[in-house]
């Protein structure tokens, strides 16, 4: 179930349900029933306050306010508008709570209680200002435990934005599948626990939908994992190259080349200036070091055709010299992934590398953060676009595979793909978390796993990795912590 449906998908699934000979009324039914279940939790006594508004939560509200009453429990309903604005089988649902109807702005908050929030649907697209913002603050301020139908009330769906202000809620209980905005920042973040409830949509109706979203689980990419085959050897799984900063910032090259290695490539190669050979050959052992001085050096190390992949940026000084090596390794019929240095190169002419990139002879995978993101795409940044709208205009625009780092980390495709990451801890914001990231995905391609899949799987197991570990993580640990998350990769796909 990791389809993610925008708010206008859903509205086709639920369409194409009573196509298929479900209801409306059922539809609601089943869906206030599922919040009456998870509010029905809390003990008999516990006051509950039901916020209505008048589209289909409202309608999902009233459901759950009249199983909740018929199960005992002492319940209060208010609405943020007038009932004679309803209609259709959110009226019907209004008719049979048939119990009084308290306007929601005057109404007494629970003290104590519980508030469910059935207000703002998914498909919000304005800022909510004035008397609901007030409302939505005073609930905020007096601690009362919120559970949220669909998403907080002032979550966008498809994007996981705040307008204006947002419920936060304890519980979010959704239904069918999650939209973008419970996986986003900051739209998780208001959601609490999620609750997802079954209420009789057909998969089927997912043939017709074919959604493009996904949550960032093996089951999108597990297929296309390269697990070693019992007749395999190590030159049929990939050379990839690491290129290398000079004497004061190896480091990242280290981190990056050894995750590559860990994430099953079967040789790395360190592409290093003269002036830090001397140091990589002492702290590396499984991972091969070359010289590799100027373009003339880097031109060199790519007359083998062997080496397949290269990964290129981790504390890379973003001058002239780093933006030719871009541009000779996407000519060079390698997959390519650019991170850091590599990236920044080009922040004052971005337009060099989209062609470049647009070109290139092979696979590509960029993996800007935030901040190197508004430096190459400053247009799409600025547009206020939610993170998985930028991912994907920035994807669209280069041709390449655009992997925008943070908590909720999404992988975008050119053709409409897109996934967003859920598992990654706190504990990845640390120094050098980003190389280990850059190093894994390139080991995947060097295996010649899909870029897509790769960047997925990449961004998958560095924070599986990371959450297993637990506190304390530094860069350092990840390699070895990768060990763990392909140990339960493997068992999950079955690989001997």
């Amino acid at each position: 179930m990791n389809e993610l449906l925008s708010p206008s998908e859903m509205a086709d699934a639920d369409r194409l349900a009573i196509a298929a000979g479900m209801t409306a009324d059922a539809l609601l039914e089943r869906a206030g029933r599922a919040v009456a279940d998870v509010v029905a939790r809390r003990p008999f006594n516990t006051p509950i306050l039901v916020l209505c508004g008048t589209g289909n939560n409202g309608g999902t509200g009233f459901v759950a306010a009249r199983v909740l009453r018929e199960r005992g429990y002492r319940v209060r309903l208010a609405m943020t508008a007038a009932s004679s604005s309803l209609g259709g089988e959110v009226a019907y649902a209004a008719e049979q709570w048939g119990g009084p109807i308290e306007d929601a702005f005057a109404a007494t908050l629970p003290k104590g209680g519980l508030l469910v929030d059935a207000m703002l649907g998914a498909g919000l697209s304005r800022d909510v200002d004035g008397r609901l913002a007030r409302l939505i603050e005073r609930i905020n301020a007096a601690g009362l435990g919120v559970v949220a139908v669909d998403l907080p009330s002032g979550i966008e769906g498809a994007g996981g934005q705040v307008r204006g202000v947002a419920v936060k809620a304890q519980e979010t209980v959704a239904f069918f599948r999650r939209k973008p905005g419970h996986l986003l920042l900051p739209g998780r973040l208001y959601c609490g626990a999620l609750r997802l409830a079954d209420i009789g949509i057909p998969d089927d109706v997912l043939r017709t939908i074919a959604p493009r979203t996904h949550a960032n689980q093996p089951d999108l990419w597990l297929a296309r994992f390269p697990h070693p085959a019992a007749e395999g050897q190590k030159y049929g799984r990939g050379h990839l190259v690491v290129l290398s900063a000079g004497i004061e910032g190896t480091g990242a090259a280290r981190l990056a080349a050894k995750a590559g290695l860990r994430a099953g490539a079967g040789l790395v190669t360190v592409a290093s200036p003269s002036d830090a050979l001397a140091v990589h050959a002492a702290a590396l052992d499984a991972v091969m070091v070359r010289r590799c001085d100027g373009l003339e050096g880097f031109s060199r190390i790519l007359e083998d055709s062997r080496r397949n992949a290269v990964v290129i940026g981790p504390a890379l000084e973003p001058g002239e010299e780093t933006r030719a090596r871009v541009e000779m390794a996407l000519a060079a019929s390698r997959a390519v992934l650019l991170d850091a240095g590599a990236l920044t190169a080009f922040a004052a002419d971005r337009f060099r590398l989209i062609a470049a990139l647009r070109a290139a002879a092979g696979p590509v995978v960029l993996t800007p953060h935030e901040g190197e993101f508004a430096r190459l795409f400053a247009d799409i940044a600025g547009s206020g676009a939610s993170k998985l709208d930028r991912a994907r205009a920035a994807s669209e625009t280069t041709g390449a595979i655009v992997v925008l780092k943070g908590a909720d980390t999404v992988v975008a495709a050119a053709d409409g793909r897109a996934a967003i990451n859920t598992n990654a801890p706190p504990t990845l914001a640390t120094a050098g978390s980003g190389d280990v990231l850059s190093g894994l995905v390139g080991g995947l391609l060097a295996q010649s796993m899909p870029a897509f899949e790769a960047a997925c799987a990449g961004v998958w197991l560095h924070g599986e990795a990371a959450g297993r570990f637990g506190p304390g993580l530094t860069a350092d640990d990840l390699p070895g912590a990768l060990c763990g998350a392909l140990v339960a990769l493997t068992e999950e796909g079955g690989a001997a």
